[in-house]
């Protein structure tokens, strides 16, 4: 809401006029999940808020949910569930605008980033990778953003 919104707001309040504002956008979650899901961790996958998608931590497992057995795998799973959350809320890479990375060895820096530039045609987003010690089920990195349709 801007500061020309609110005033009209409060003038409106106060002279007893009735007014409509903008309708707030709404709320879409992508792999949602609710207090109803007892087997499954308490967390939506991602959530959609008007043009701008927060994404929950992810980690690489493989499909037998087993950390692969090398860190450029791993890092790609990570990669593709984040590509995934996104192109299920109609985006792609390029419409990250911050990522965390979380390692649990900061050894593995270079070999993330080069697996990490081949997800991106434009720039790439605003980032840390940050040593996190250990990581759920012994993954070496998860992976956290927010994305902005362009």
């Amino acid at each position: 809401m801007t500061f020309r919104t609110v005033v009209i707001a409060i003038v409106a309040f106060a002279a007893g006029w009735t007014i409509s504002l903008p309708a707030q956008p709404g709320r879409r979650y992508v792999t949602p999940r609710t207090p109803a899901d007892t087997t499954a961790p308490p967390y939506s996958g991602a959530v959609l808020a008007g043009d701008t998608l927060y994404l929950s931590g992810t980690i690489g497992l493989d499909a037998n949910r087993q950390v692969p057995d090398t860190p450029e795998a791993e890092a790609t799973n990570a990669l593709n569930n984040i590509k995934a959350s996104l192109e299920a809320a109609g985006m792609t890479m390029d419409d990250l605008v911050t990522m965390q990375v979380f390692a649990s060895n900061t050894a593995d820096y270079d070999t993330f980033n080069r697996v990490y530039r081949t997800y991106f045609t434009r720039e790439f987003p605003a980032r840390a990778f940050v040593g996190a010690g250990p990581l759920l089920y012994g993954a070496r990195f998860e992976l956290q953003g927010i994305a902005v349709k362009r």
